[in-house]
C-alpha cells in the first residue's frame, strides 16, 4: 500500500467505528481487516497504528479540533493525528489528501486550513481544561482523583501506553518454565503471578504450537491473579457467574487440577460458545457452561450449592483502556450510573449461590471506587452474614508468592503502580 492508501484505509475504519458506536473498536478493525484481506502485515499496522492513535488521542484531538473552529470528523481526526501525534507538517500531511487514485479524497479548503493552524501546537497543551490535559473523560476524574490522589497524572500516562501481551501458562499441559523455555526471547516472567508470562506488545502467538496445545492462554497478569484469589481447590464445586470467554474458569480449572465442578455462566450464547472451543483447548474436563436468560432461576434452584462464587462483573472498562483506547468516548456517566445498579443486581442473586463458609469473589477491570470499594461496602451493609477476607490472608491461602502487591483490604490493580491492567477484587466469606 502506498502511504496515501494506509490514510484512506485509516479513515475508512475510523468511520466503521463512528458508525457502531456501541460496538468495541477491536471487533470492528477485526472484521474491517478480513474483509480486506490484501493488506499485508506491516500495511495493516501502519493502519492501525494511526487509526488507533487517534481514538487514543481523540479527548485531546477533540478539543484541538474545536479550538480552530472543526469538527471531529473522522478525517479531521485522522489529519489532526497525523500532525499533532505523529508531527508531521502540515504542507506534508495535506499532500497526501490530494485525491490520489487510492487516497483519500482531497482536502477542502477548511480541512487544509485546520491542519495549518493546528502545526506546532502541543498535544497536551496547558491550556486544556484537566480533562482532556490528562487524557481522561470528565465523567471518570471524579472517581479517578478518588483512587489516585497526587498520583493521577502518572496513572493517566501509563493508561496511555500500549498494553504487553501476557499469557498465563495453563498448569494442566506445562509449566511456565517450560513455556518460558518454548518462546524463548524476549518472554519473561510476570512479577506476581507464578504462571504468567509476558510479551512485547502486539506479539503475536495464535499460530505457536504452545498455543494451539492449549499450553498458554492469552490472560492479564492481573486477571490470573483474580481467579487464583477465588481460591478454588480439587474437589470444589465453583460458579465463575460472568464467565464471558471463560479466561478465568481456565484459570481455576487449572487450580483445581480437573478435580471438582465449575459452572461458567453468562448472558452470551456467543461468548460461551468460544469458551467452549478454549477448554477442549485447554484440557479442561470440570466445567460446564450455562447460558444465563431473563427469568432464568438457575441460582435460585442451586442456592446454597457452591464452595467459591467468581463474580467478574460488567463495568466501565477503565482499567482497560491501554487495550481499549476508544471505550474514553464510547462510555458515558449513564453507562456508570446504569453499570452500578446492575453490579448490585447480580451480587445479590450471586451471592445466593454461595454455601455456609464459602466465599464470593467480586472483580471488575475498573479504577473507579464506585464500581469496587464502593460497591462491596454496599452489599457487605446489606448482607450481615458475609465479611470481607483480608487481602493478606486470601493472597497467601491461594499460594501466591510473597506479599500482595498492594496496601489495603482489597486487590486494587492499576498500569501505573503494577504494570497489570487495572483490576479489583474482593474475597467475600459466608459465615458457617
Amino acid at each position: 500500500m502506498t502511504p496515501e492508501a494506509r490514510i484512506a484505509a485509516a479513515i475508512a475504519l475510523l468511520e466503521g467505528v463512528a458508525a457502531q458506536p456501541r460496538r468495541p473498536a477491536d471487533a470492528i478493525a477485526a472484521e474491517f481487516f478480513r474483509a480486506r484481506r490484501f493488506i499485508g502485515g506491516g500495511d495493516r499496522r501502519a493502519v492501525s497504528d494511526l487509526a488507533w492513535g487517534a481514538l487514543r488521542q481523540r479527548l485531546r484531538l477533540e478539543w484541538h479540533l474545536a479550538a480552530v473552529g472543526a469538527p471531529a470528523t473522522p478525517r479531521l481526526l485522522v489529519l489532526a493525528q497525523m500532525v499533532l501525534g505523529q508531527k508531521v507538517p502540515a504542507a506534508a500531511a495535506l499532500r497526501a489528501f490530494a485525491g490520489g487514485r487510492f487516497g483519500p479524497e482531497a482536502a477542502s479548503p477548511a480541512e487544509a486550513a485546520a491542519a495549518r493552524a493546528l502545526e506546532g501546537r502541543p498535544l497536551a497543551d496547558p491550556a486544556m481544561p484537566e480533562g482532556p490535559r490528562l487524557n481522561l473523560p470528565e465523567w471518570a476524574l471524579p472517581g479517578l482523583r478518588r483512587r489516585f490522589g497526587e498520583a493521577l497524572a502518572a496513572e493517566a500516562a501509563a493508561l496511555e501506553g500500549v498494553a504487553p501481551l501476557d499469557l498465563r501458562a495453563n498448569a494442566l499441559k506445562a509449566t511456565r518454565a517450560a513455556v518460558l523455555a518454548g518462546l524463548g526471547a524476549p518472554a519473561e516472567a510476570t512479577r506476581f503471578s507464578p504462571w504468567g508470562v509476558r510479551l512485547p506488545p502486539r506479539t503475536s502467538v495464535a499460530a505457536h504450537p504452545l498455543f494451539k496445545d492449549g499450553a498458554v492462554e492469552v490472560q492479564d497478569e492481573g486477571s490470573q491473579l483474580i481467579a487464583a484469589l477465588v481460591g478454588a481447590q480439587p474437589g470444589m464445586r465453583v460458579a465463575d457467574y460472568c464467565a464471558g470467554a471463560a479466561g478465568k474458569t481456565l484459570a481455576m480449572a487449572a487450580s483445581m487440577d480437573n478435580r471438582g465442578r465449575i459452572v461458567a455462566c453468562d448472558v452470551s450464547a456467543a461468548r460461551l460458545a468460544g469458551a467452549d472451543k478454549r477448554l477442549r483447548r485447554a484440557g479442561v474436563h470440570n466445567a460446564e457452561t450455562h447460558l444465563l436468560s431473563p427469568g432464568d432461576r438457575w441460582a435460585k434452584r442451586r442456592a446454597g450449592q457452591f464452595d467459591r462464587v467468581l463474580v467478574d462483573a460488567p463495568c466501565t472498562g477503565t482499567g482497560t483502556w491501554r487495550r481499549n483506547p476508544d471505550a474514553r468516548v464510547r462510555t458515558t456517566g449513564a453507562d456508570l450510573a446504569e453499570l452500578v445498579a446492575k453490579q448490585g443486581e447480580i451480587l445479590s442473586i450471586s451471592a445466593q449461590l454461595v454455601r455456609p463458609g464459602g466465599r464470593l469473589a467480586y472483580a471488575t477491570c475498573s479504577l473507579l471506587p464506585e464500581e469496587d470499594e464502593d460497591q462491596v461496602e454496599r452489599f457487605l451493609a446489606a448482607n450481615p452474614a458475609f465479611q470481607a477476607v483480608p487481602l493478606s490472608r486470601a493472597w497467601a491461602e491461594a499460594g501466591l508468592p510473597g506479599a500482595p502487591p498492594c496496601d489495603g483490604p482489597h486487590l486494587a490493580l492499576s498500569p501505573a503502580a503494577h504494570g497489570t491492567d487495572g483490576f479489583f477484587c474482593a474475597v467475600l466469606e459466608r459465615a458457617g
